[in-house]
């Protein structure tokens, strides 16, 4: 698991510190990982969830690609 340090002068705000650590931990991807490993998922639900986001995907970018095609 990554370690987050964030070096701070005793003059720098605290709703600064405060947006720049919440920053590195989303960056770091700490709050995904909490929620993943918070709830025991059974196997076929997680095969479930994964054919899901694949699809959205899909449609997301088939989506895009229909954007800019020209109607002859």
């Amino acid at each position: 698991m990554a370690q987050i340090r964030l070096n701070i002068d005793e003059r720098f705000p605290i709703d600064k510190a405060l947006k720049k650590f919440k920053r590195l931990c989303d960056a770091y991807g700490i709050v995904k990982e909490y929620r993943d490993r918070e709830a025991h998922k059974k196997p076929s639900v997680m095969k479930k969830e994964k054919l899901e986001n694949a699809l959205k995907r899909r449609r997301k970018t088939e989506g895009r690609g229909r954007k800019f095609t020209s109607k002859v």
